[in-house]
Formats: structure tokens, C-alpha cells, sequence
């Protein structure tokens, strides 16, 4: 790698392993974030992402990512009506990489985003349509708010989206990609790869 030494911290986790992953390729990337040591000044970008999702690579996965398992697997007997964003991890892998060698993108803030947010019944919907009997479990049932937010006085996860329930919010990826030329891949591509993951890994649970 041209002699430079890149500090990925956190690199055994989901998105930290998909960085290393993506900088075996490239032939010399500078490191991400340093404290200068002779003089230079210390330069700052912020990528943020959505929900990230795409192909698992153990069993240490995002909270994102354990959402399509419970649904896989048959665990959310209904749908809280909300919405997340959505991206693939090698897509935020890619965009933490461009940020670091694009001099545009010195102070900058880049959102990490593929396309337009999605429901829990979008969402749903593309891993029936996408992965078949793999994803014969998946409900397509949607749960009431009061429900949902009556659960959440005994339940921890279900208590952490109660704020969210109803709540319309959208965004954009377009600066990064105008700026960076990023490309991420479609919100389908990045749930279907995360349900095929699962099951290539055997993460899911075996049907009765």
C-alpha cells in the first residue's frame, strides 16, 4: 500500500470489515484520519448512513441487519409503521474511502443513502418478492401504533421505536454523488444481499 500505514479502528465489526475489505484493492489509500506530526493540519469529513444493510460477514451484524433476520426467521408477528433509510455497507465503505482520497471532500458532510427512505412493508415486500421460500416467514401484517407503544412499556426494542411510529422523513445521497461520484447500489440490491448472506452463512433458523 505505497509504504503507508491505514488504521481501520473497529475493523472486526460489521462496517469496519467491509472498509478493510474495501481497501485490499486499491493500490495506495492514505490513512483516514491522522493527527498530523509535521505541522499539517488536521482535515475533517463526515459521512453519515441511514440504515445499513448489505451482505453479512459473521455473526457480529448491525442492528439493521438483525431486522431482516427476526423478519427471516419469522420473529415480528406484525409491522410497526415506520420507515428507515437504506444502504448497503459496501456502498458506506466505498464513500468513507472517496472522502478520504477526494481533496473535495475536506470539510464536508456526506449522507450516506440509497435512494428514498422505505417502509417496514416496502421492505417486507422486496425480501418476499426477491428471495421466495426463503422468505416464507416474513409477515406483511402491520401492527397498530397503540400496540406497538403498549409493547413498548415491557419491551426494550419495541420502546426504542415508539418515537418513530407514523413519522414521515426522507433524504438524499445526491452530494456524494454529485461531488464524489458515488454510486450506491438500489435499496433492493442491499436487503436481498443481506437475506442472502444470512442464509449462505446459516444464520437463519431452520424451518419446523
Amino acid at each position: 500500500m505505497g509504504g503507508e500505514l491505514v488504521l481501520v479502528t473497529g475493523g472486526s465489526g460489521f462496517l469496519g470489515a467491509h472498509c478493510v475489505l474495501a481497501l485490499f484493492p486499491r493500490p495506495h489509500v492514505p490513512p483516514a484520519f491522522f493527527l498530523a506530526s509535521q505541522g499539517g493540519a488536521l482535515e475533517l469529513t463526515v459521512v453519515n448512513p441511514v440504515g445499513i444493510f448489505g451482505p453479512v460477514l459473521g455473526p457480529d451484524h448491525s442492528t439493521s441487519t438483525d431486522f431482516i433476520k427476526r423478519l427471516l426467521d419469522g420473529e415480528m408477528p406484525g409491522l410497526p409503521r415506520m420507515v428507515f433509510g437504506v444502504v448497503d455497507a459496501r456502498d458506506v465503505a466505498d464513500l468513507h474511502l472517496r472522502a478520504m482520497t477526494s481533496p473535495a471532500a475536506k470539510g464536508e458532510r456526506f449522507l450516506a443513502i440509497s435512494g428514498d427512505f422505505m417502509t417496514t412493508l416496502g421492505i417486507a415486500q422486496t425480501l418476499k418478492s426477491r428471495l421466495g421460500s426463503v422468505a416464507s416467514r416474513v409477515t406483511t401484517r402491520m401492527l397498530p401504533d397503540w400496540l406497538v407503544r403498549t409493547v413498548g412499556l415491557f419491551d426494550g426494542q419495541a420502546a426504542q421505536i415508539v418515537t418513530e411510529l407514523g413519522k414521515a422523513r426522507n433524504a438524499t445521497g445526491a452530494k456524494a454523488m454529485r461531488m464524489l461520484g458515488w454510486a450506491p447500489r438500489s435499496r433492493e440490491e442491499a436487503l436481498v444481499a443481506t437475506g442472502e448472506s444470512l442464509v449462505r452463512l446459516g444464520l437463519l433458523k431452520k424451518s419446523r
